[in-house]
């Protein structure tokens, strides 16, 4: 079967991570998580935040191994601009792989803010950006279709099963 990649992008807070995780859990999916990568990266080189377009590149590097060898693969990032999204349809056809591409929104701002302020960092020795940060980060409308789903109106196991629907759609599977 024709393996998919299942790209999660957001704004920071609005709750990529958990779906993303709960999807690939779900799923027994190979997860890659830019923050992570990009955390690695800051850990263990000379570089310091931001580090620019590293930990995408190095996300695309694993997602194209996995995809090769049939993997689906799901990988979370914030995917802010235009030229972050439009590479990741590219790494999937190289690869041979289906793209599912999301988006996580959440249409509710006073619960954005307060997910924002109060969670934990659950990458160790990253520093989760402020309030003020997110809403000064240049952040591009997306300009073809795509799955929105709001984490203020949906839980992440109904977002997850979402995303697994559109998984097996990219591979032709129906219901």
């Amino acid at each position: 079967m024709r393996p998919v990649l299942v790209v999660v992008g957001g704004l920071p807070g609005v709750g990529k991570s958990t779906i993303a995780s709960l999807l690939a859990e779900r799923s027994g999916t190979p997860y890659l998580r830019v923050d992570r990568i990009e955390q690695a990266i800051v850990e263990w080189s000379t570089l310091q935040h931001p580090i620019g377009p590293a930990g995408y590149a190095v996300a695309h590097a694993l997602a194209t191994e996995q995809l090769r060898l049939g993997l689906d693969v799901v990988v979370e990032c914030v995917n802010p601009l235009a030229v972050t999204r439009d590479a990741w349809p590219g790494t999937a056809s190289e690869a041979g792989a289906a793209v599912v591409e999301v988006e996580v929104v959440c249409s509710d701002s006073a619960e954005h803010r307060r997910r924002v302020q109060s969670r934990p960092s659950d990458v160790t020795g990253l520093q989760k950006p402020a309030w003020t940060q997110i809403m000064g980060l240049e952040y591009e409308p997306w300009t073809r279709d795509h799955l929105v789903l709001d984490s203020a109106l949906l839980d992440a196991g109904v977002a997850a099963g979402r995303i697994i629907e559109e998984q097996q759609r990219a591979r032709g599977i129906r219901h």
